[in-house]
């Protein structure tokens, strides 16, 4: 994957004694101890970090960690008291004000908290602002307004006004109205705290549909640690403006940095962040319709287990044989085809634990995920849905009713 901004040891201290703020910093003082002593505000300090082209990152944090003042310094709203911030390999840092009024129109935007709309303007007239100012003709703004409107589904509001919109409705008039400069990078300040929880669950997968379709960089704010984990690839951790971790919403479940990262994620529900891609498992046995009732017969014998899948010449999932219906078929002389069971469980490699384990409780077999092709992908056990919401990657012993089928 290609860099698109990368961070290097920024620090930022508001205040004018910085030299001795950050003497106080790297000799262990917190920055509680810093402020009370020297009146200096750490706001971050020597933050490092790697954000690739078309991933959703989001920075996490309490308040006071930083996270808000680091993102205002990616459009220089911060001017980073020391380091480099580099975008497509220029440090924006170094940039006189005719580059950064460009860097600001054209290549990065900014979604507020509190949505940031003009009253008096139209829902078409706020999201067509910044192409105004850019000077573009009326024609072509609203033809940009209009389009960016239907992507964030609300074709046919052109004409209202801010308050006459829901909550979630006017964030969307602001994520539009970023996207209408059609910026390389959108940065999102904790754009979703101000809505009622179940308008937050549905502007979270709006924003997730958005950035499936668009393949935008996003640099995403959130105090709220299942938020954090839903939405991001990659998710970097800050407290008292330092960096405490950074990857995966995976693997800072299962392998936190510290002791402070391990209470941070203790109350997260890995039912809502972890996907069927998470826990399932590869196989190891196959058959294919070709192969016949004495190939399945002997697959499930070698292997210990009661029932296998089966695919097609193409791998396409057909269903399964369980070992009593195959050997019954064989005394019958039936073929695979008659014998097998067509009605199994599929998932998506992309759908929630959460949305999974009705059916994996109800099914008597493993649940199969397959791919948009319908190619068997992996297998999700009843131990590995409910092993996943303890934090236990349920890779144990085999269950007994395990099917195993190969990848």
């Amino acid at each position: 994957m290609t860099v698109k901004l990368k961070v290097e040891n920024v620090s930022k201290i508001f205040g004018s004694r910085v030299k001795k703020a950050i003497s106080m910093i790297e000799n262990g003082e917190s920055k509680s101890d810093i402020l009370a002593k020297t009146g200096q505000t750490v706001g971050v300090y020597n933050a490092s970090m790697d954000i690739m082209e078309g991933e959703t990152f989001v920075i996490m944090g309490l308040s006071g960690s930083g996270k808000s003042t680091l993102i205002r310094c990616f459009n220089m709203l911060n001017r980073p008291t020391a380091g480099a911030i580099y975008v497509d390999g220029e440090n924006i840092v170094e940039y006189n004000s005719q580059q950064l009024k460009y860097y600001r129109q054209k290549k990065i935007a900014m979604v507020f908290q509190h949505f940031g709309l003009f009253s008096h303007r139209t829902v078409l007239e706020n999201i067509e602002y910044g192409l105004e100012i850019r000077g573009m003709s009326k024609e072509e703004r609203q033809k940009i307004a209009r389009h960016q409107l239907e992507t964030v589904g609300l074709k046919g509001y052109e004409d209202q006004y801010p308050d006459e919109l829901s909550g979630g409705m006017r964030q969307r008039v602001g994520i539009a109205r970023a996207l209408a400069n059609d910026p390389d990078v959108l940065l999102m300040d904790e754009p979703f705290s101000a809505l009622d929880p179940l308008i937050r669950r549905e502007m979270q997968l709006e924003l997730l549909d958005i950035q499936n379709r668009l393949q935008k960089t996003i640099i995403f704010i959130t105090h709220d640690v299942n938020e954090a984990f839903k939405i991001g690839d990659r998710v970097a951790v800050m407290k008292d403006g330092k960096v405490e971790q950074i990857g995966t919403p995976e693997e800072i479940l299962d392998e936190p940095a510290n002791d402070y990262i391990t209470e941070f994620i203790k109350d997260i529900d890995r039912s809502k962040i972890l996907q069927a891609e998470h826990i399932m498992i590869k196989p190891h046995g196959l058959v294919s319709l070709k192969d016949g009732l004495n190939v399945a017969v002997k697959v499930m014998r070698e292997q210990g287990i009661s029932s296998v899948f089966v695919t097609d010449r193409q791998r396409h999932l057909q269903g399964l044989v369980t070992i009593d219906r195959a050997i019954e078929g064989l005394k019958q002389r039936k073929t695979l085809q008659d014998v097998l069971e067509k009605d199994v469980n599929t998932v998506d490699p992309s759908e929630y634990v959460q949305d999974i384990i009705p059916r994996a409780l109800d099914s008597k077999y493993p649940l199969v995920v397959v791919n948009e092709e319908n190619h068997i992908e992996g297998i999700i056990l009843r131990v590995h849905v409910l092993a996943s919401l303890i934090g236990d990657n349920g890779n144990g012993e085999k269950a007994d009713n395990e099917v195993e089928v190969n990848s």
